[in-house]
């Protein structure tokens, strides 16, 4: 009869602690949960707003030259001004490094072929400027690597 009255005042306080923790806690300051709720039948839900198109962004405009990077199109300066000072081995460098950037420009292998056309270097010139006839994007770059290609 012992046991019994023993195990009544545990029971309870057992019985306490699990009803405790059973009990959602919430941190001080912070909101509930929303909940959602599903929109009764032959009810019309209100509309989100139109996109207003009128503030769309408006496009970039295109590139200066569609035909080289801006990074190569640096060293096509430093290039240009190389080579009217006769540094010839100079402008090399800046247009190959130029072309390691922007492989597809016709405008680096046409002026990569007046330099070697400039050193003397007619075959070069000549295998250069033909291979740029591949990239070429516009009539006078065209027909400035074919004059140069003969």
């Amino acid at each position: 009869m012992q046991m019994a009255l023993v195990c009544k005042p545990g029971l309870g306080l057992a019985l306490a602690l699990a009803l405790t923790g059973c009990t959602i806690y919430s941190m001080p300051g912070s909101e509930r949960a929303p909940i959602e709720t599903r929109p009764v039948p032959g009810e019309t839900q209100p509309r989100a707003p139109e996109p207003d198109v009128t503030s769309a962004p408006a496009p970039r405009p295109p590139a200066a030259d569609p035909g080289v990077t801006s990074a190569a199109a640096g060293l096509l300066d430093r290039a240009d001004a190389a080579a009217s000072q006769g540094d010839y081995e100079q402008a090399l460098a800046l247009l190959e490094r130029a072309q390691r950037i922007d492989p597809n420009s016709g405008e680096i292998y046409l002026q990569l072929a007046r330099v070697y056309a400039a050193q003397g270097q007619m075959d070069k010139a000549r295998d250069t400027a033909s291979r740029g006839t591949l990239y070429c994007r516009d009539q006078r770059e065209c027909a400035a690597l074919r004059a140069l290609a003969r």
